[in-house]
């Protein structure tokens, strides 16, 4: 098997026995392995009970990866998240003493319930896969998603996310209600107990890690770099907005194209790609300025009228061909 074959495998095999769990939500949760697959960082914003927990779960059954959920609330300490050193009166030494953030899968549920200062905790681990504690730095295991779910900003008892911190998110996703026939398929799948409990290990993580290269290995040509640049531009100097993606958000659109391009068992990029993903990788990026909030128009609402507006590169022969 090639290794696109084998990023495309992947895809197929984790999106099936997750959708054991999760019904109806396809797209959510191969948005999701997209964002494992580039090493990246996911955030999932809506209501409560629609299975954003149950997602990162199944997802870590799924690849046989280290799992830990972080429960957000006002009076957490950063120190809640990231772990303590511990004075050890036997040995008269300091113990370091993990905090959930050490796993390979964390779920940073209801991220905007803690404080600016709490969430500004993850920062360290999100960007540099590590954490600094009393000024010993612990490497964080490898693959290494945090995948936070949030509720929408006008709940009550929610903190807005720092700009900071909203940028190391590669994709913001929404779940949504299921339709009715998925909704009365949850019912009748647990009438004796949670589907979750009957899910398997479908991919090694030996696997996960040759995907991860795999996916860099995808070509990308000098014309799919400049309609991303372009669209990210384009959010920089758009009438509605106040402040634009940063190169991050460009970083974002290019590597999830990519990653989606070797799911879909191709080895190169097409426009198509950076349409279907520019809204997740950069909307959460975008601020909108008062007086577009004032007329409700939407982050996605802006990145939709610059992919109408940005013209599409034109196809040109792989050089390799």
């Amino acid at each position: 098997m090639s290794d696109i074959s084998l990023v495309h495998s992947f895809i197929q095999r984790v999106t099936n026995n997750v959708s054991q769990v999760i019904l109806g939500k396809e797209q959510a949760i191969q948005h999701t392995l997209l964002a494992l697959l580039c090493e990246g960082h996911l955030l999932i914003e809506d209501v409560p009970g629609l299975g954003k927990t149950m997602l990162a779960r199944s997802i870590a059954r799924s690849i046989g990866c280290s799992f830990n959920r972080i429960q957000f609330t006002p009076d957490m300490l950063p120190s809640d998240v990231t772990g303590v050193s511990v004075y050890n009166q036997k040995n008269q030494e300091f113990e370091f003493r993990a905090g959930p953030i050490f796993a390979q899968i964390v779920l940073a549920d209801e991220i905007n319930r803690a404080t600016p200062k709490t969430q500004a905790a993850l920062l360290e681990a999100m960007e540099e896969r590590q954490v600094t504690i009393d000024g010993v730095t612990y490497t964080m295991q490898r693959p290494f998603l945090v995948l936070a779910t949030q509720n929408p900003i006008e709940y009550e008892g929610t903190f807005p996310l720092p700009e900071a911190q909203v940028d190391r998110f590669i994709m913001r996703i929404h779940l949504g209600y299921p339709d009715r026939r998925h909704e009365i398929a949850i019912l009748d799948s647990q009438q004796d107990h949670h589907p979750i409990q009957d899910l398997e290990q479908v991919i090694s993580r030996e696997e996960l890690m040759r995907a991860q290269k795999a996916v860099k290995q995808v070509y990308v040509d000098d014309q799919i770099k400049d309609y991303i640049v372009s669209i990210t531009q384009a959010t920089r100097e758009h009438p509605d907005v106040y402040l634009g993606a940063s190169p991050r958000g460009s970083l974002a659109l290019f590597k999830t194209a990519r990653a989606l391009a070797a799911a879909q068992n191709r080895e190169y990029v097409l426009p198509d790609d950076i349409k279907t993903l520019a809204i997740p990788t950069l909307a959460h990026r975008i601020i909108v300025s008062p007086s577009a909030r004032i007329k409700n128009i939407s982050s996605q609402a802006i990145v939709q009228d610059i992919l109408k507006s940005t013209p599409v590169p034109g196809t040109r022969v792989h050089p390799a061909a």
